[in-house]
């Protein structure tokens, strides 16, 4: 992607983003304790422990799952996985690091050196390259406040300080807003797929931050570099690089440069603001951790990571279009979340034919995602009143010739009010499908009979008609007739 720096400069810019994606793992304890990790419902300062608190004395230990679960999640993105692994401390003074320093890793992270293919409109297909994910635990939280004096003040909640919290170091890869965002969006499905994270970016467990710089088309080297933060949404971290781009484009346009600082995002003014002049690594003045001791990690270990990895969302995408004969727009749309795959294979599996797949598919990706977009109830697909086995009923009942399409949503809508199944509906409502010669041959019999000039327009080549009467059979059999035989019995019919 080019960007045309201003309407009085002819030098065009390339755009040069990298991301770092800090991502809470849902343990059930913290990194270094036996805190609950799960704070979101509980009150302040409720889930803490000396070691938390930063009390002296206290001494961390490894949670093994976090470990084992941001190996798998460096597998998941092609990265190479280290012998030798360490934990060092990040030294930096702020109200919400309760020891005055974080427990990170620095020169010797758990991965490194891995990949993850995107393709944009604008793009196409590219390669962005992750250069480590690597293991820390997150900070406290602060509480910003402002009293009815007008005076402001800061709380800190501790109950977050100490989760596992996993860093994802992307390349500076990325040349447009549009495949930064996909970039996450891919990351996000991973991660879910992966179930290391719920990875919600509203909820604070997926956060990101951005550096952004601007470079002459054709040049090797890197522009001055910004850091952005305080995006807290997909569509925020869209906003704020577009407008980053601009901004830049902007200055370098005037004949000016761009500084290495920190930016934030404010949402409701939509633009970046200045905050701090950008620290370099050895700000942090990283040394080993001395109560922990270096991670050995065995090459069967990795294999048998490997080997538990579920498949993943590119390859469920694959196999629903050549398995389950899907388009690209039905396999997508399943394939975004676990949960919504899991639901379709198990409406597949509950099928009388799998070779009716595309018709499940159809239901859920249209009908049922209508309803859960309208139904502030029932907002997950978990919680939905309608169950893959109700699906693969529908099915069999409108392949089966017992009721019609009509019918069906009618059916459909009954099942999402109330759960029952589909059999019981139909049977309660007489929903019943009225199909074959002998029961539609009175009704069709009628309907010439009551029109007549439908009838010879038909008759006369006006091949509207027949949809016409077809509509009357519809209508005299309160929609219970099969509409394909009634066609085809009329057609017969009248060219007798």
């Amino acid at each position: 992607m080019t960007t045309q720096a201003s309407a009085h400069s002819a030098t065009e810019y390339e755009t040069v983003i990298g991301l770092e994606v800090h991502c809470q793992l849902r343990t059930e304890s913290k990194m270094f304790c036996r805190c609950p990790a799960d704070y979101a419902s509980a009150d302040p300062n409720t889930y803490v422990c000396p070691l938390c608190l930063g009390m002296p004395g206290t001494l961390p230990v490894i949670n093994r799952t976090a470990v084992e679960w941001t190996i798998r999640t460096a597998l998941a993105l092609n990265m190479t996985i280290p012998e030798l692994s360490k934990f060092d401390r990040k030294n930096y003074p702020y109200p919400d690091l309760m020891k005055g320093y974080q427990i990170s890793q620095y020169d010797m992270p758990l991965s490194e050196g891995g990949w993850m293919d995107v393709e944009t409109e604008d793009l196409g297909k590219r390669r962005i390259g992750i250069t480590r994910v690597h293991l820390e635990e997150d900070t406290a939280r602060l509480l910003h406040r402002e009293s009815e004096a007008g005076e402001r003040f800061s709380l800190v909640d501790v109950n977050r300080s100490g989760v596992p919290l996993m860093e994802i170091v992307s390349e500076p890869d990325m040349r447009s807003p549009d495949e930064a965002r996909t970039y996450l969006v891919q990351l996000r499905q991973i991660l879910r797929y992966l179930g290391v994270s719920t990875a919600d970016m509203e909820k604070g467990s997926f956060r990101c931050d951005a550096n952004v710089s601007l470079r002459p088309v054709g040049s090797t080297e890197l522009g001055g570099k910004v850091e952005i933060k305080n995006m807290n949404s997909l569509r925020g971290v869209h906003s704020a690089l577009e407008y980053e781009v601009k901004r830049q484009a902007e200055v370098l346009g005037s004949g000016g440069r761009i500084d290495q600082e920190t930016r934030g995002w404010d949402e409701t003014r939509l633009l970046t603001l200045s905050q701090r002049s950008k620290e370099d690594a050895h700000d942090y003045r990283y040394f080993p951790e001395p109560d922990l001791p270096p991670l050995s990690i065995t090459p069967e270990e990795v294999e048998s990571i490997r080997a538990e990895l579920p498949e993943l969302p590119d390859d469920r995408r694959a196999r629903f279009l050549s398995d389950y004969g899907l388009g690209e727009f039905e396999a997508n749309l399943l394939t975004e979340e676990p949960a919504r795959a899991d639901y379709f294979e198990q409406a597949v599996a509950a099928l009388d034919d799998p070779a009716n797949a595309r018709e499940a598919a159809n239901w859920i990706t249209g009908d049922l995602f209508a309803q859960i977009n309208k139904d502030l109830a029932h907002p997950d697909l978990e919680d939905q009143p309608i169950r893959p086995n109700h699906i693969a009923e529908l099915v069999g009942l409108i392949v089966g010739g017992n009721i019609s399409r009509s019918q069906a949503r009618t059916v459909f809508e009954s099942m999402y009010e109330t759960g029952d199944d589909p059999a019981k509906i139909v049977k309660a409502k007489g929903l019943t499908q009225i199909s074959g010669e002998d029961a539609l041959s009175p009704i069709i019999n009628q309907v010439i009979a009551d029109n007549e000039s439908a009838v010879e327009d038909y008759r006369s080549g006006k091949e509207a008609a027949l949809k016409y009467l077809v509509g009357q059979v519809m209508r005299q059999s309160r929609g219970q007739a099969n509409p394909q035989q009634a066609s085809e019995l009329l057609v017969a019919e009248l060219s007798d």
